[in-house]
């Protein structure tokens, strides 16, 4: 059977159809369901094998980018998520999503702790960004998501608050662990804007958990599925899907 899939949708997500059909495509059963229904108990977090929490700009980021979304996941799904990701089930944060997962403490959970350890700022072009980057996944990494990556990934940013920072012993703890899964490439010996669209730390633009089951990160694998989707697909090319990283999440929920 197809691996049911939750794509949370929350005020001022936008993303939530984009992520289903990527689901559709890498062989999940996606439903996207309000917050408001998991709140009123008319469907539970626990009922899924995958979860996704999608991009935008959840409840208008008025307290921050995903930080009020981080609050009421933590508050009123604390105990289920910890259970759901603790069993080792997939979970994937695009952009608003990885926001409230850095937020929440789900990431990058080093030593287990469910503190926030790292932050999503604003980018250190003051502005924000709307362009296609390419993103390398990191080998020794154990992130379940970006295994068997054979090429790099092509797909958009969309994201005014997307720069990666932790404090120095975080930092050194996150790359210690390999806990980086993508990082943007940045051709040696030039200036790493706008290949590092938003100045993250050591050009991290997704990190996974120490049991590799959740993945975070800014830029949008679900807006790239298809080669028509590529900007450049006029002149032959297509390289670059974001689908390898959806088809990884259900392979392994359907392994369960």
């Amino acid at each position: 059977m197809k691996p049911r899939v939750l794509i949370v949708h929350a005020s001022g997500t936008n993303r939530d159809q984009d992520a289903a059909a990527a689901v559709d495509m890498a062989g999940g059963h996606p439903e996207i369901i309000h917050i408001n229904a998991l709140r009123d108990g008319d469907v539970g977090v626990l009922d899924y094998q995958m979860l996704i929490l999608p991009g935008g700009f959840s409840y208008g980021d008025d307290l921050g980018a995903g930080r009020l979304f981080a609050t009421v996941l933590r508050h009123r799904f604390g105990d289920d998520l910890e259970l759901f990701a603790g069993e080792g089930r997939p979970v994937l944060g695009v952009c608003n999503g990885f926001q409230a997962l850095v937020k929440s403490g789900l990431l990058p959970a080093i030593d287990g702790s469910h503190n926030q350890q790292a932050t999503l700022t604003r980018n250190a072009s003051g502005r924000f960004e709307c362009r296609w980057v390419e993103l390398v996944p990191e080998r020794q990494s154990p992130c379940v998501w970006t295994r068997r990556l054979t090429e790099p990934v092509y797909c958009p940013v969309a994201h005014g608050e997307g720069r990666f920072y932790a404090p120095g012993a975080a930092l050194r703890a996150i790359e210690r662990s390999h806990l980086v899964a993508l990082r943007y490439h940045v051709p040696p010996d030039i200036d790493p804007y706008p290949a590092n669209p938003n100045g993250s730390s050591n050009h991290i633009a997704g990190i996974t958990n120490p049991a590799g089951n959740i993945l975070g990160l800014m830029p949008h694998p679900e807006n790239h599925i298809s080669p028509r989707q590529h900007p450049r697909r006029h002149r032959g090319e297509t390289q670059g899907s974001g689908l390898a990283i959806f088809i990884n999440g259900i392979e392994y929920a359907a392994s369960l």
